[in-house]
């Protein structure tokens, strides 16, 4: 097997998938005026109501970098709120406005569009998600011991 080309590469399809499942939550999302990344930043807070923004990095597997302009545009949405811990100001903290909040009862029918959108039995999606979250916390268990 020639290992340099591209039909033998793991990382090809799970980049071009994720590239079309995001096009496919694009539609619903723009109804809801969000993008991707801020609908994976408002299930996390609809999971919690409130956490801090290292929280939710780790969650999401997002820098700081990445974060701030994302929930500064939330922000300015008026979905959330950020505020400064009164006992350590390294700390900002993330919660849901009542818009936020509310926003959740629209969004309901995005898991059932996007399986009904894919196609695929519910076994075999349940199947498929956890082999690439085994592969994925494999991949950080590694980066963390490895220093990356």
């Amino acid at each position: 097997m020639d290992l340099l080309k591209l039909e033998n590469q793991l990382c090809f399809p799970l980049y071009a998938l994720s590239r079309q499942i995001t096009a496919l939550y694009r539609p619903m999302l723009e109804k809801l005026d969000l993008t991707y990344p801020q609908y994976l930043v408002m299930l996390v807070l609809w999971e919690n109501s409130s956490v801090p923004i290292k929280y939710l990095g780790e969650r999401l597997l997002l820098d700081t970098g990445t974060l701030t302009p994302l929930l500064k545009r939330l922000e300015q949405k008026g979905l959330i709120n950020r505020r400064r811990s009164e006992t350590d100001e390294r700390v900002v903290t993330i919660s849901l406005t009542k818009a936020g909040t509310t926003m959740r009862e629209e969004a309901t029918d995005i898991p059932n569009a996007m399986f009904c959108e894919l196609g695929i039995e519910l076994d075999a999606m349940t199947h498929l998600r956890t082999e690439i979250n085994t592969l994925l916390h494999s991949i950080l268990h590694k980066s963390v011991h490895h220093g990356n």
